[in-house]
Parts: structure tokens; sequence; C-alpha cells
């Protein structure tokens, strides 16, 4: 698959992980821990499922389309974009 990359969109789509990011669920927290070289942080919901469909198979506008279905929410797609930019900056997703 080819990473596409825009001038608006700095990482690939469909996006995923860095290899040295691991995103695991932590049942006794309730939410998605995303564990980095920079030390662990405990996700919202929005954002744990939002990094949990980052593993490079779905498209930036399927993983927008699922979000609206499982929040049950319309217009999303500028705030997933906004998070995906920041996952990126922060050095989480490609």
């Amino acid at each position: 698959m080819i990473a596409i990359h825009t001038a608006d969109a700095p990482f690939a789509d469909p996006p995923r992980l860095v290899a040295l990011v691991n995103l695991r669920w932590e049942a006794a927290e309730d939410a998605y821990v995303l564990l980095h070289p920079g030390g662990p942080i405990r996700l919202n919901a929005s954002a744990g499922a939002i990094l949990a469909r980052c593993d490079g198979t779905l498209p930036e506008r399927t993983i927008v389309a699922q979000l609206e279905e499982e929040f049950d929410a319309s217009g999303i797609a500028d705030e997933v974009r906004g998070f995906l930019l920041t996952a990126h900056e922060e050095g989480w997703i490609v």
C-alpha cells in the first residue's frame, strides 16, 4: 500500500502507529493507554477510539465514518483530523 501525504496531512493515509508506540486496553482503568518512550499516557475515549483504528489499514475517511457510527455523531471529521495532526506532531503516528 502506498502512503499518501498531502500538504495539510503530514501523516500517511491510512495512518498507523509508529514502531516505538504501543496502544493497550487497560481494563483496570477502563481506558486505552498509549505506551511510548516518554512514558504511558491514559487516553480519553475518543482519543483511544481514534488511535485504535490507526493500524495502517483504514483510511482517515473510514476512521471518521466508523467513529460517527460508534459515537452516534456527525460532522466530526475536523476534530478527528485535528487529533491525527496532534498525534503525528507527538510522534505517535506516521
